[in-house]
């Protein structure tokens, strides 16, 4: 039974699959054939940490990443005790903190790397340090140039036994375009690092490249591990189907009918009236809007299932509300409303929605939530 067939449990509701994330995690951990860290930073994709971690567990993930300690620390804190990568610091970091919750850092920089030495040094306790390296994205990580002098620091850090480096890792730029020149290019970058770190010493450190898009797409980016994102949500990193992937997404957003009315032709909806009725209708009112996550440009856009058929957003979206035009088919106050969903009942996906707004899935299920309540469905990885 889908989420959409379950019905609406209040009035605005962000229903999570956690069955759904196992299968997926099970999946693409099955497609690749090694170990996967399955991506659960902001705050799962806007799936919820914790029940999103564990469902991913239940699948068959080996490692979890987040990005900022504080997300690392809720999940040892809800018990969660597989192995964690945390990569996103700042200086002054917490990190005795850190250690104290065995969570894996990553580091960009020798003075990042000073940082966290210390920090083991005064808590007593081996840090456990994966290396990030820039191959090209120009994000995070150690340039080619900067490269060997975090490579020599961490190899020292390592021999006083102040660490222990346990993973060389990077990022992709273009990995949703698999044939983009590139591709190739951060490859060559990513094993040169990798020589060199291996030659200073560094032989057991793991290696990991892939995001989703390269999980599904680039099987020579699969290293040692892969560690996909919005894919373990059933989402297509290349912005088409999941289905081939066999993937299917988790989340559907939905909300119940506020408010009815008959209108004449010719009114104007919601501020500004970018929208105006052709014909005496029915207009219905949804309660959630941009302080909810539902983006303002999605008025006149975006694509909903209302009274068993699609519909646009009639007008602009508000900070608490949209308006529906639905002709004259036959909606009620507490009918349901689906923004996205899985697509297996005539409901919009998160994809289409994203083509709809021009911008991509990863902000909207991400965005999404407010005054959203968030209900869980399926039993994978729930404790009792």
């Amino acid at each position: 039974m889908t989420t959409v067939e379950q019905g609406i449990g209040s009035r605005a509701e962000v229903v999570v699959d956690l069955d759904a994330i196992a299968a997926n995690v099970a999946a693409l951990r099955e497609r690749v054939g090694r170990p996967l860290m399955a991506v659960v930073k902001a705050d799962a994709y806007g799936h919820g940490l914790v029940p999103a971690a564990r469902a991913a567990l239940a699948g068959g993930a080996d490692a979890l990443g987040v990005t900022v300690l504080e997300e690392a620390l809720a999940l040892r804190a809800a018990g969660v005790t597989a192995p964690l990568l945390s990569w996103q610091h700042a200086p002054g970091e917490d990190y005795a903190a850190g250690l104290a919750a065995d969570v894996e850092i990553s580091v960009n920089a020798e003075w990042a790397l000073a940082e966290l030495v210390a920090a083991a040094r005064a808590t007593g306790r081996t840090a456990r340090v994966q290396l990030f390296a820039d191959t090209g994205l120009s994000r995070e990580g150690a340039t080619p140039e900067a490269w060997p002098g975090l490579v020599a620091a961490a190899t020292r850090a390592q021999a006083d036994g102040d660490v222990v480096v346990t993973g060389l890792w990077s990022h992709l730029a273009y990995a949703d375009a698999p044939t983009h020149p590139t591709i190739g290019a951060q490859v060559r970058v990513f094993e040169e690092a990798v020589a060199l770190a291996r030659r200073a010493g560094l032989t057991e450190a793991r290696r990991h490249l892939a995001n989703s898009a390269a999980t599904v797409a680039l099987p020579e980016t699969w290293c040692d591990m892969v560690r996909p994102g919005v894919a373990v949500y059933g989402l297509d990193p290349l912005g088409g189907d999941p289905a081939p992937y066999g993937l299917r997404p988790a989340m559907t957003v939905q909300a119940r009918v506020a408010l009815t009315k008959r209108v004449p032709a010719g009114t104007g909806v919601s501020y500004g009236h970018t929208y105006a009725t052709q014909a005496e209708t029915t207009l219905a009112l949804v309660p959630v809007g941009y302080a909810d996550g539902v983006p303002r440009a999605a008025g006149n856009r975006a694509p909903v299932l209302a009274a068993g058929a699609r519909r646009t957003i009639a007008g602009r979206v508000c900070m608490d509300q949209f308006v529906l035009d639905v002709g004259d088919d036959e909606i009620a106050p507490g009918d349901p409303v689906v923004l996205w969903g899985p697509g297996g009942q005539g409901e919009p996906t998160a994809q289409q929605w994203a083509e709809a707004l021009d911008t991509i899935h990863y902000e909207l299920v991400t965005r999404v939530g407010g005054r959203f309540s968030r209900r869980y469905v399926g039993s994978a990885g729930v404790v009792r």
